[in-house]
């Protein structure tokens, strides 16, 4: 399975809620999990990370309905 920003669980970017899909947490555990771990790194190198996995993870395509 690729890992691929989400559409559904973003917002900001869809980073966080494309790490949840992959691994099979909620959307929001992660996002905590993020947040923890930036502030006990001094907060910069989690913006930074975020900031190249916003440019680097494609974002998911498009649901498209089966009629």
């Amino acid at each position: 399975m690729a890992l691929l920003r989400s559409r559904d669980h973003r917002i900001i970017a869809g980073v966080c809620g494309g790490i949840a899909d992959s691994l099979g947490w909620r959307p929001t555990s992660v996002r905590i999990l993020y947040v923890v771990g930036s502030i006990l790194s001094v907060a910069f190198p989690g913006v930074l990370v975020y900031l190249i996995l916003w440019i680097v993870m494609p974002l998911a395509p498009r649901h498209v309905a089966v009629e």
